[in-house]
């Protein structure tokens, strides 16, 4: 199994959100709430069964390289993502208050 990125430029609406997503080949979640959906076992195959909704639980990182770490509400996997351009800066900053306080959602 190769866990080579591979390129995958599809425009999609969120299905947390239902905001329309422009897709670049790189985008991995919605730029509005931040969530995503478990579609790959590495990225950019859209091999995985699962198709689970993948909360943002975590962010790490400084500007311009934030990365976000989603869980799979169906199967509990966890991954990293870096964030895009196009993320909606407030809501980087709730997912980061939330982290620091987690009794907000």
């Amino acid at each position: 199994m190769s866990r080579q990125f591979q390129r995958t430029i599809e425009n999609f609406e969120c299905a947390q959100c239902g905001f329309a997503v422009d897709g670049d080949g790189y985008t991995n979640h919605c730029p509005r709430c931040l969530w995503s959906r478990h579609v790959d076992e590495n990225p950019g195959d859209r091999k995985a069964d699962c198709g689970g909704m993948m909360r943002p639980v975590a962010i790490t990182g400084k500007p311009g390289e934030y990365r976000i770490k989603h869980r799979c509400e169906a199967c509990g996997i966890e991954r990293w993502n870096r964030s895009h351009a196009q993320d909606d800066f407030d809501a980087v900053l709730a997912l980061a208050k939330s982290q620091a306080d987690p009794g907000v959602q």
